[in-house]
């Protein structure tokens, strides 16, 4: 039986595309679990929508991103933190903490989008990339000042 995935599957296909599997697993798996679906011209019909669909969202989400990156471009963040005596940060600068900053300025992101090899203790400019989309990055600098 033809059957389009509505799903990934484990070794059998991925989401949208037309495979050919047992009647049995169809019928009693796949079907009912809402994982696929019966090929038929509706289907397939259906099945292109849900694809254009797609693919206008993602078009729209990259759009959005990169809207986002010219504002961040030129764009550079204080964050003020308690030093010691030889200029050391008490603790460090995380991605968190950078996140909590970007949304005090106005700025909606995730803290798993930006990228910091390692955490920053000292006072200095640093320069931050936050990941906006899978084809779009931008870069901030991140002045650390004393409190």
């Amino acid at each position: 039986m033809e059957i389009i995935l509505r799903q990934d599957v484990d070794k059998v296909g991925k989401a949208g595309s037309v495979v050919k599997v047992k009647d049995g697993f169809a019928r009693n798996f796949l079907i009912p679990n809402g994982l696929a679906m019966p090929l038929t011209p509706a289907n397939l019909k259906r099945l292109e929508q849900e694809k254009q669909r797609r693919l206008w969202q993602l078009k729209k989400l990259k759009q959005e991103a990169e809207e986002l990156k010219e504002r961040l471009d030129n764009f550079s963040l204080t964050i003020p933190a308690l030093v010691k005596n030889d200029d050391e940060l008490y603790g460090s600068i995380s991605a968190i903490d950078i996140t909590a900053a970007l949304k005090e300025e106005g700025f909606n992101i995730e803290k798993n989008s930006i990228v910091i090899s390692e955490p920053i203790r000292s006072l200095g400019i640093y320069e931050v990339q936050i990941n906006l989309h899978p084809e779009v990055k931008s870069k901030i600098k991140v002045w650390v000042v004393k409190k």
